[in-house]
């Protein structure tokens, strides 16, 4: 599969917010169907590389260095789970935003490898691009200017989560987990930062 093909599945993960901006599901039962499918990828993932079942999708969707390691993809499904199950939908939708639309933008803008850091021109316009998908649900929570903060702080957390990879014993951070989890915290902290109710929203609360 073509790394076209591979951010066109990426893009896919739109989906999910869809079916509550549409009015198809409520936020909880969203957040049911994002833990079903979260427990999916660790079921495949553990036949994958637990049992060695191997089928031609794994081949497809996953990368020559994933190969015998944790895909991409359950970092993916997990980050964005995480981050639905903590907080309301206008922290959650942007950073999903950003991971499913902004990063495969990102990713089209400047080639890197598994270890490289991307170009500032590339985080730079990735900044921008999370910027305007955060900014409609940031504002709608509250007034323009603290809105525009928000889109802002979590665009920027967002978009140095999608190009710095911290290296971990050799081992790069899958930006999949990091840049969801990194752009929440930039919505969240800057509208508590600004007095504005966050949406902290966990669900064992």
């Amino acid at each position: 599969m073509s790394e076209y093909s591979r951010r066109a599945v990426h893009i896919s993960g739109v989906g999910m917010p869809l079916l509550y901006l549409l009015g198809l599901a409520t936020w909880t039962q969203l957040r049911y169907f994002m833990i079903g499918a979260t427990l999916v990828t660790f079921a495949l993932e553990f036949l994958r590389l637990g049992v060695g079942l191997n089928h031609w999708l794994y081949d497809e969707l996953t990368r020559e260095y994933e190969q015998d390691n944790v895909a991409g993809y359950l970092f993916y499904m997990s980050s964005m789970t995480l981050v639905a199950l903590l907080f309301g939908p206008a922290v959650t939708i942007p950073a999903i935003l950003m991971l499913t639309i902004a990063d495969p933008i990102s990713g089209a803008l400047g080639a890197n490898g598994p270890h490289e850091h991307k170009r500032p021109a590339v985080i730079g316009a990735t900044f921008g691009v999370c910027f305007l998908l955060s900014a409609p649900f940031t504002v709608a929570w509250s007034t323009p200017a603290v809105g525009a903060a928000a889109a802002a702080g979590g665009a920027l957390l967002g978009a140095i989560a999608d190009g710095v990879k911290p290296i971990i014993r050799g081992v790069a951070v899958d930006d999949n987990l990091t840049l969801p989890l990194a752009a929440a915290v930039g919505i969240a902290g800057t509208f508590w930062l600004l007095g504005v109710d966050t949406g902290f929203d966990p669900v064992w609360m």
